[in-house]
């Protein structure tokens, strides 16, 4: 079977949270990799909303699947390659998936992010 999950953010959402909460914000939902990922780019708010709806695409496609029944967004973290290319890791003993059975695609286009997961199991 083939799950899929999607997302889009503004990402001014984004950029409002990280400068009202952003300790607060960036701890719960972000690990420390991703945000040193993050903060070393130009414009952060663009790459953590990207990874933001990279999150909820992955939590989407594997709560659809019903092999669990909640993760937390800060269980799934997405990195990248040398190439740029998101790579994603799962903090969960609940869930056992070889991470080549699930792939994402991050965009970032004008005011959004958007974000596309998909699990093969």
């Amino acid at each position: 079977m083939i799950y899929i999950g999607t997302d889009i953010v503004p990402i001014i959402r984004i950029k409002k949270n990280i400068e009202e909460n952003k300790d607060r914000f960036l701890g719960h939902i972000f690990t420390a990799i991703e945000q040193k990922i993050c903060n070393d780019k130009a414009t952060p708010s663009i790459h953590y909303s990207g990874k933001f709806a990279a999150k909820e695409a992955i939590k989407k496609a594997l709560l659809s699947s019903k092999i669990i029944n909640n993760i937390s967004l800060k269980s799934i973290e997405i990195i990248n390659d040398d190439l740029g290319a998101p790579l994603i890791n799962i903090d969960c003993a609940d869930i056992d998936v070889d991470p080549e059975n699930l792939k994402v695609s991050i965009s970032h286009a004008g005011e959004y992010a958007t974000s596309t997961a998909i699990l093969e199991l």
